[in-house]
């Protein structure tokens, strides 16, 4: 039989470190982690055999057994799924979960609690069983594969593993924990049994255990427990979504989100459905409280766990769930699809696109009540009595706000995604603004908020928030007391291409055409405007001159206080700001020329007319308002040689 010893990757090795370590605040999750791989293995082999009988070999009952030997000191979970061929052992347990590999070790920090967090979200719970054992062997044979064609895979945790064939006789795979001495009180039948009665009670398969009984002592020894050789169902064995729910404890709903996500911390909500009509199907979707480590990973298969009438079928059903609602868990059981359903048949279904739309509406429900319930005003109402708010509300407030600072930006995806929810969508938005640095103003909290007169909502796009906060092109609103929201994420600028108006109210942006502040602005400013754009002709004229190359148009503002000059673009053009990301992302951006609006009352524009540096001064005041808006000079060196010549 061949033997090899092989080495992990170098990421499990780190992994490992950290596991050996205790990381986990809950040592007996080992248990929850390693009997959620089983029932998931009997599911493979559920879904295979119903092309392949042959696969169930002689043994059509599907079943995790745990035993444990306190001699030998061992535990062992047995389960008789799909098992592992030789190479599927070594790809499968020598290797963390293919996709964010190098995100997950860029995110160890050395802190243990928080990088406890990182494993499960990383779907490595199999090496969760090194908190106890010192020493780990896998025995396993792939349905369908003959006797002889086994594999045995041992492990101390440290830099390498063994591989061995076998003869196995029995499909699937056996894992054996050779536990350390501080472990042994899970040898015990009592406290394993509590444990799966905790975490995994929702396991549709029975999770086998041996009966034990009492036997009295015999020549002066003591009674024990001792094993009758008969075999016994330890959990209900019936799937968690298919009971009624007020059945249910919020504990059970929180083991079963943790089992089927690898997450340690309990989601921040959950909605379960039976939906009824020409489509039938259940649903129990949960709203993660932590975005995973590879959300922006676009190679990642993401999606909620499709079930059909009450058989497995795949874990990431895409179909199912748009791609801006990518972080969602749970499951969904049809009772129209068939049973042999394919990717490909998913894509095209009428069943499936009716599940997908009803699944989108029932999680923007749950953002929305969670949004409503976000914060409570306990100060008095007009008739001097303060709202009662009961516990279930009391337990949403700020949830909606820990669950935007993690998911906001894959939200805004939706805009681009899903038109027939764009306004739903937009009702969930959040966003800082010139009065609020926190992320927590909405767009109809923008719009009650609005002057008299005020006929858009105005936004400004930056890289951060003090570049937006700070720059020039906020000065005639700062000046009249306009509130203008602030936009940060990479994804804004693209989303609110599709975004147009708010319950009816247009939106503007402050770097795109010319400021029209309409009824807010009075008549005199309009006329010395005007005023000043005629008596500055000339010397219009002269800038567009010099800077031909570099801007569209030159133009008095209206929009500049305090600032000599900034940069627009014209209406319905390319911001400079999504032009840059499109560049730093290796993508071409169309060539657009920005205008280049000067404040004519500024000193430093004052003295262009009649100086001898004109050209220069010119090409300065068009860099520093690139800089201002985050931008960097198209020549840098010959800026600075531009200003140094002018301070000697």
């Amino acid at each position: 039989m061949s033997k090899q010893t092989l080495s992990f990757q170098a990421e499990v090795a780190q992994l490992l470190h950290l596991v050996t370590h205790s990381l986990y605040s809950n040592p007996e999750i080992f248990l929850r982690e390693l009997i959620s791989n089983a029932s998931d293995a009997c599911d493979k082999l559920r879904f295979e055999g119903l092309n392949n009988a042959a696969l169930f070999e002689d043994a059509p009952n599907l079943e995790v057994r745990v035993a444990f030997d306190k001699a030998a000191r061992t535990i062992t979970i047995t389960d008789n799924g799909i098992g592992l061929s030789q190479q599927e052992a070594i790809d499968n347990l020598g290797t963390i979960a293919k996709s964010g590999t190098k995100d997950f070790v860029s995110k160890l920090s050395g802190d243990q609690k928080a990088d406890a967090q990182l494993i499960g979200q990383f779907g490595v719970g199999f090496y969760s069983g090194f908190i106890v054992a010192d020493k780990i062997t896998v025995e396993s044979r792939r349905a369908g594969l003959p006797a002889a064609d086994g594999v045995r895979w041992i492990s101390g945790g440290t830099g390498d593993f063994e591989v061995e064939t076998i003869d196995r006789a029995q499909r699937g795979t056996s894992i054996t924990l050779h536990l350390r001495e501080d472990a042994e009180e899970y040898l015990n039948l009592w406290k394993l049994k509590s444990v799966i009665n905790k975490y995994s009670d929702h396991i549709s398969l029975p999770i086998l255990m041996e009966k034990e009984e009492w036997k009295e002592g015999e020549n002066d020894q003591p009674g024990g427990m001792v094993p009758t050789g008969e075999w016994e169902a330890v959990n209900k064995a019936s799937a968690l979504w298919t009971r009624n729910k007020k059945d249910i404890t919020t504990e059970q709903y929180n083991e079963f989100y943790k089992a089927i996500s690898h997450d340690f911390e309990d989601p921040l909500t959950w909605s379960h459905n039976r939906v009824e009509g020409n489509t039938e199907y259940t649903q129990l979707l949960y709203i993660p409280a932590k975005a995973p480590m590879d959300l922006w990973n676009r190679d990642k298969k993401a999606g909620v766990k499709l079930y059909v009438k009450r058989v497995f079928i795949m874990d990431d059903a895409e179909a199912l769930m748009p791609t801006y609602l990518r972080f969602v868990k749970g499951i969904i059981d049809s009772a129209n699809l068939p049973l042999n359903v394919s990717r490909e048949l998913l894509q095209e279904s009428r069943d499936v696109r009716a599940i997908r739309e009803g699944s989108t509406k029932r999680v923007l429900s749950m953002l929305e009540d969670l949004a409503k319930h976000d914060k409570h005003d306990a100060t008095p109402g007009a008739d001097g009595v303060t709202d009662v708010v009961d516990a279930d509300d009391k337990a949403k407030e700020g949830k909606y706000s820990r669950f935007y600072a993690e998911f906001g930006a894959v939200l805004k995806e939706g805009l681009g995604e899903d038109f027939g929810n764009t306004q739903r969508l937009a009702k969930l938005l959040r966003y800082a603004s010139t009065q609020s640095d926190t992320v927590s103003v909405s767009l109809a909290d923008y719009k009650a908020r609005m002057k008299e007169g005020q006929d858009a909502i105005y936004y400004i796009t930056a890289d951060n928030l003090a570049a937006a906060k700070n720059s020039p092109q906020l000065e005639v609103f700062k000046k009249k007391g306009i509130e203008v929201l602030l936009m940060t994420d990479r994804v804004d600028e693209w989303s609110l291409n599709y975004l147009h108006d708010f319950d009816g109210t247009p939106l503007q942006s402050v770097a795109k055409g010319a400021v029209d502040l309409g009824k807010l602005q009075d008549e005199a400013e309009k006329k010395a405007a005007e005023e000043a754009a005629e008596a500055f002709k000339p010397l219009l004229a002269k800038l567009k001159e010099a800077l031909k190359d570099k801007a569209e148009d030159v133009r008095v503002t209206t929009r500049l206080v305090d600032s000599p000059a900034c940069l627009v673009v014209q209406d319905g053009g390319m911001s400079t700001q999504l032009a840059r990301m499109l560049k730093q992302a290796g993508q071409s951006a169309p060539e657009a020329k920005p205008v280049l609006e000067v404040n004519a009352e500024h000193p430093l524009v004052k003295k262009l007319d009649g100086s001898v540096h004109f050209n220069d001064l010119a090409h300065i005041l068009f860099d520093q308002a690139l800089l201002a808006e985050g931008g960097l000079p198209e020549d840098p060196a010959a800026y600075v040689k531009r200003v140094n010549a002018l301070l000697a």
